[in-house]
């Protein structure tokens, strides 16, 4: 095999409906190099309220090892499937684990975020366009959406915070 493959790789595990610490403790104890991000949320009973760490990222942990251990991480009870494109596995780049571990270590709140792209269609989730569908475009640093009628070829666009609006 080549030294690519046989160079340890970070990849995307979807876990079980809440496996995923659990996923992250297995790994650990098999040796490999598990990396979960959590986040601190305010939960709500009818009888108290207490903070409890839920993954940044449900259904997902992450993992890095060498292509000849993808069957025992596969095999790891709670893991579902190592997220690739077809029929092979995606390594996911260094920088992007790097970025959330640097994020993880700081004292910055953060949260999940939809993932947005330019160009993108969405909908409102929320305010007085909620239901709203339409295309996601930058016009200088702010985000706007665009609401076409196609027949006329014709469109208006608003301003919108990212926090409103979900990938349809």
């Amino acid at each position: 095999m080549s030294e690519l493959i046989q160079a340890p790789r970070w990849y995307a595990l979807r876990t079980h409906s809440r496996h995923e610490k659990l996923v992250r403790d297995r790994l650990a104890a098999q040796g490999g190099e598990p990396l979960l991000p959590t986040i601190t949320e305010l939960r709500q009973w009818k009888d108290r309220r207490k903070e409890v760490v839920v993954p940044l990222f449900p259904g997902y942990c992450f993992a890095r090892f060498a292509w000849p251990d993808c069957l025992a991480v596969q095999k790891t009870p709670g893991v579902v499937e190592i997220v690739g494109g077809g029929d092979r596995f995606e390594p996911i780049p260094d920088e992007e684990i790097d970025a959330l571990k640097t994020l993880m270590a700081s004292t910055l709140r953060f949260d999940a975020s939809p993932y947005l792209r330019e160009g993108m269609m969405v909908e409102v989730a929320k305010g007085s366009l909620k239901g709203v569908r339409g295309l996601l475009v930058r016009k200088g640093k702010r985000h706007r959406l665009v609401i076409a009628v196609h027949l006329i070829q014709q469109a208006a666009s608003v301003e919108m915070y990212d926090s409103d609006v979900v990938p349809v």
